[in-house]
């Protein structure tokens, strides 16, 4: 065997040239950050968790798009006509007459919960989503492909790509959990110690 085919098997082997999705950092980062928000969102509308953290990590790219940063808005939500809260322009898919890119109205919240919050109102409230209130809140497939058959995104790719990130990420066991948050007004746990717990 001649060194340059040593030299070709060796880096066949070496880690990190797989095919194999990765880990990435930042996202895991964000995971733990906002999982109980979405576990608390999904306690009260019954949308998965693993679907609610997926969107937010597609859309606002782990919480590091420009969008995610300086408006707080996780989950692409653009304005609509009956809007009233604070908005900001950013390019996304809107064009004018001669088809050129022009800025998008986008929903600005004050604070990445209220993102959240309001992305569970808009599917409750948008006639188009509300048959995906018939699905299991543990049928994340489901949830993932309805979403992409009712239009939230263009991208033909969508409910596949959320149930790849639900996967990778093992994002699923959030949508068997209920966290209720400790302490509250000084409470304490029974052991003495605050924190959180889940069931």
């Amino acid at each position: 065997m001649t060194l340059l085919h040593i030299m070709l098997s060796l880096v066949l082997v070496l880690p990190g040239t797989s095919n194999e999705p990765t880990l990435k950092p930042h996202i895991l980062t964000y995971i733990e950050t906002y999982k109980y928000l979405a576990i608390d969102e999904m306690d009260r509308s019954g949308i998965p968790a693993s679907v609610t953290l997926a969107q937010a990590i597609l859309e606002s790219n782990g919480g590091i798009s420009k969008l995610a940063r300086e408006s707080n808005n996780h989950f692409g939500i653009k304005c609509k006509d009956y809007w009233t809260g604070d908005r900001v322009l950013h390019p996304d898919d809107d064009r004018d007459a001669q088809g050129r890119i022009i800025p998008s109205c986008f929903r600005k919240y004050p604070s990445v919960a209220a993102s959240y919050a309001d992305r569970t109102e808009f599917l409750r409230k948008t006639p188009g989503y509300q048959i995906l209130f018939d699905f299991d809140k543990t049928d994340y497939e489901a949830w993932s492909h309805g979403l992409q058959w009712c239009g939230y995104a263009t991208d033909a790719a969508y409910g596949e790509k959320l149930i790849r990130t639900i996967e990778l990420y093992g994002l699923d066991d959030l949508d068997y959990y209920t966290i209720k948050y400790y302490p509250k007004s000084g409470d304490q746990c029974e052991n003495g110690k605050s924190g959180n717990a889940g069931t």
